[in-house]
């Protein structure tokens, strides 16, 4: 029996676990037998909600694009479909990822439908769960980025061509919900009520960063998201590994960040390490490890319809997993809060 609560997802009639496995690190830093092996231990333990996206594996280059879809499918082809949510996710052109349909150029019709075949012949499946646009095309400040400037504007597709696409591959049955990722208030607010008006799929989640050193979704996002019906699907829990504490410890400790420096701008900001340092301390001042008070702190916010977990291996997984289910108290909620005061959002 899973310890894990379900939850129903926006206005749809899914149903999800409180915790998702995130696959971004297979086929880069997870070769396939041990991310079977991370799909089989989430499943065997409730968690029949998979995360992915068609330019995994991350960090992404040409040589491993579509990879964390290829293995997910290998796997997929094994199991009983329809007792799977998959998601997936269409890229965007804001970050020049060449490699990806030549561009990609947009999120128009033309590059929508070539993603999703693209990434149903590498799942081996007929639909996707969830589909989502793995960031806005439109200019708007996204990883690590905290201001809006007005003078990158471009052009770009607008919301209602994209949803009216999203409601094709909808009647034809290769998605059965619709989403957005790293999205603002204003967006969610356009993709609903273009949505409501026009007749088309109404968005069901956004997939935004949110942890202890990023929690700007709670300003803006949080009401916005509550009144549309829209779900956050939390990713990053963790902060990259920074919220484990190991970082601390050995500043060259294996890990995405030490193996890929480039990675993870948004923590090389002023008051990380200090911010860090205080949840530590905290959760050890609580008989916790740094990585219980971390993911329990996000799997207890209202607004979070699921945490999306993702491991380097097996064994990693083994201990986040049941991290997630460490139980808040209003005391220790309180001295989060009161850190968060100190150092607020170091990591936006």
């Amino acid at each position: 029996m899973s310890l894990f609560k379900n939850k129903r997802l926006g206005r749809s009639e899914l149903s999800i676990p409180e915790v998702c496995l995130g696959t971004m690190t297979f086929g880069e830093q997870t070769e396939e037998g041990d991310a079977h092996g991370q799909l089989d231990y989430a499943l065997e333990h409730g968690i029949n909600f998979i995360d992915t996206a068609e330019m995994y594996a991350v960090p992404t280059r040409a040589e491993t694009a579509g990879a964390s879809e290829a293995i997910v499918g290998r796997w997929l082809k094994r199991q009983a479909r329809d007792k799977i949510i998959l998601a997936t996710k269409v890229a965007g052109p804001a970050r020049s990822l060449e490699w990806i349909r030549g561009g990609p150029l947009s999120m128009d019709r033309a590059n929508l439908r070539a993603a999703i075949e693209g990434s149903l012949q590498r799942l081996q499946t007929d639909y996707i769960d969830i589909y989502q646009l793995h960031w806005p095309e439109r200019n708007q400040p996204m990883f690590g980025q905290w201001q809006y400037d007005p003078a990158k504007e471009r052009e770009c597709t607008s919301i209602r061509e994209q949803l009216e696409t999203l409601g094709e591959l909808v009647r034809e049955g290769k998605v059965r919900h619709v989403a957005v990722s790293n999205e603002h208030p204003w967006g969610i607010c356009q993709f609903t009520r273009l949505a409501d008006e026009l007749g088309l799929p109404r968005i069901v989640s956004t997939q935004n960063s949110y942890n202890l050193l990023n929690r700007v979704y709670e300003y803006g996002m949080a009401e916005t998201c509550h009144r549309e019906e829209v779900g956050l699907l939390a990713y990053s829990p963790l902060a990259f590994g920074h919220l484990s504490g190991k970082y601390l410890a050995d500043p060259a400790a294996p890990g995405r960040l030490t193996q890929w420096p480039f990675f993870g701008q948004r923590y090389a900001k002023p008051n990380v390490s200090a911010a860090v340092q205080a949840y530590v301390d905290l959760a050890r001042s609580h008989a916790l490890t740094p990585t219980q008070l971390a993911l329990g702190f996000v799997r207890s916010r209202w607004f979070v319809a699921s945490t999306i977990i993702g491991a380097s291996s097996l064994n990693q997984l083994k201990e986040t997993l049941p991290s997630t289910l460490t139980p808040m108290h209003a005391e220790l909620l309180e001295a989060i809060d009161a850190i968060h005061l100190r150092y607020t959002n170091p990591a936006p």
